[in-house]
């Protein structure tokens, strides 16, 4: 298998798996539709990419002298888990219309990713498999084809999402169908505590 081709199995098995970006991504296609949950994958993509080439480019290695910045990311990850998973909680099951918010912004997608401690793990592991020596050709090109990748892997969740839109007309739906994914975001942040 060539070392291309090795990536982009590395990429899409990571990009594919469930995870909290993921989850957002799948209730955003269901809340407010295909189209305004697109931003929310376009900030994710950009906000993992950029992650994924500064850790290629030395950000690892920053953290490393730095333990206690490392910490306080995984501890804002984990808090940003359990606030999103609050705010699907707390959600009246209205779909998208009726609401103020047109969906997740591109900043909270690119935010997310930087609080994602999947996506810290991803990147770490990927640039340490096929990208250790921090040769920068390298880095960029795993780089390039990890965004064309999880962008399109984030994006079939949204439009997973987008389908299940029909069987949830209904609020009190919804609210079980955010209830759930809500469960879902609270599991991850207590996996991460245990951890």
């Amino acid at each position: 298998m060539s070392t291309f081709l090795s990536m982009a199995a590395f990429a899409f098995a990571a990009s594919i798996s469930p995870g909290p970006v993921n989850i957002v991504a799948l209730t955003a296609g269901a809340q407010y539709g295909f189209g305004a949950s697109m931003r929310h994958v376009t900030g994710a993509t950009f906000g993992f990419a950029l992650l994924l080439l500064l850790t290629g480019l030395g950000l690892h290695e920053f953290l490393a002298h730095w333990p206690h910045l490392a910490r306080a990311i995984h501890w804002s990850g984990v808090a940003f888990l359990f606030f999103m998973a609050y705010k699907l909680a707390v959600d009246n099951g209205r779909l998208g219309v009726d609401k103020a918010i047109k969906g997740p912004s591109v900043v909270y997608g690119a935010a997310m990713q930087w609080l994602n401690p999947k996506a810290w793990l991803a990147s770490l592991a990927g640039m340490g498999a096929y990208a250790a020596n921090g040769e920068s050709m390298l880095v960029w090109q795993f780089t390039v084809l990890y965004a064309v990748i999880c962008y399109g892997s984030i994006a079939c969740w949204a439009y997973a999402g987008t389908f299940l839109r029909q069987y949830l007309r209904d609020p009190k739906r919804v609210q079980l169908f955010n209830r759930l994914m809500a469960l879902l975001l609270a599991g991850s942040a207590i996996y991460l505590l245990v951890a």
